[in-house]
């Protein structure tokens, strides 16, 4: 069994307006995943600084951090970044580059977890529906053009107001798409912006809305996480995961 998360941090700036790296790290320890997907990890404008240090990171927590930035002052790509509990091999990095009239991006990595290999997208798509959907399209477009075929599991800040159409029509072509529940605003979650996509041979177990005190301060978005495992070969695709009965209602 592998857990995987997403969290968009808004650059560690919580829903008391300071800027706390080590109240977001303090989260992520409470959610425990094995692999967690990051959004807004570094500061918008400026210098792009990333407001969680790598050193830090590591030195607190059970992190290794992937560094996709192109300066060397920031850790994420358009603000994306991916962290590993130690023990978990990189095999690969690329980043990918999104249709947008805003700069967007998503990171991908190849992981081995034990014996398995796995592909792991963490992404943060447009506020307009029309790019959204056109970066949806992109990467998938970049994911069939790669070499070898991995269980995947892409994760994010999807800022799909609806629970069916628009980009995520694209992803349910092949993939299931997960709704954890809803995870925006944190103060008062109505919205389901956050979610788990996953090619068919992966089998969510459980999955949720992490809503700790301390979550509900920590950014405007609460996390998200899943428990999953790789399918044995010829195992049917579509099986359903047992599910929260929130995550299960975002599904319909």
């Amino acid at each position: 069994m592998i857990s995987v998360a997403s969290y968009n941090i808004r650059k560690s700036v919580g829903t008391d307006w300071r800027r706390d790296p080590k109240r977001i790290l303090d989260i992520l320890r409470e959610i425990d995943a094995d692999i967690v997907a990051l959004q807004e990890v570094d500061r918008r404008f400026g210098s792009r600084t990333t407001s969680l240090s790598p050193d830090l990171i590591e030195d607190t927590t059970d992190y290794a951090a992937i560094r996709f930035g192109v300066r060397k002052q920031s850790l994420g790509w358009h603000g994306n970044t991916i962290l590993v509990r130690r023990g978990i091999e990189v095999l690969n990095q690329s980043t990918l580059t999104l249709p947008a009239l805003e700069p967007r991006g998503a990171v991908l990595a190849d992981l081995k977890v034990g014996e398995l290999k796995v592909r792991v997208i963490g992404l943060h798509l447009g506020l307009v529906d029309l790019w959204r959907r056109r970066q949806a399209k992109s990467v998938l477009n970049q994911l069939d053009v790669l070499d070898e075929a991995l269980p995947t599991v892409m994760m994010g800040d999807l800022n799909q107001w609806t629970t069916e159409g628009g980009c995520l029509a694209h992803f349910a072509k092949d993939h299931n798409i997960i709704a954890p529940g809803p995870s925006f605003h944190s103060s008062r979650p109505v919205l389901a912006f956050d979610r788990i996509i996953t090619t068919t041979d992966i089998e969510v177990h459980d999955c949720g809305v992490h809503r700790s005190d301390l979550a509900k301060r920590g950014s405007d978005h609460l996390p998200i996480w899943a428990k999953i495992s790789v399918r044995p070969e010829g195992r049917p695709e579509r099986q359903a995961a047992q599910m929260t009965p929130e995550a299960v209602e975002g599904l319909q």
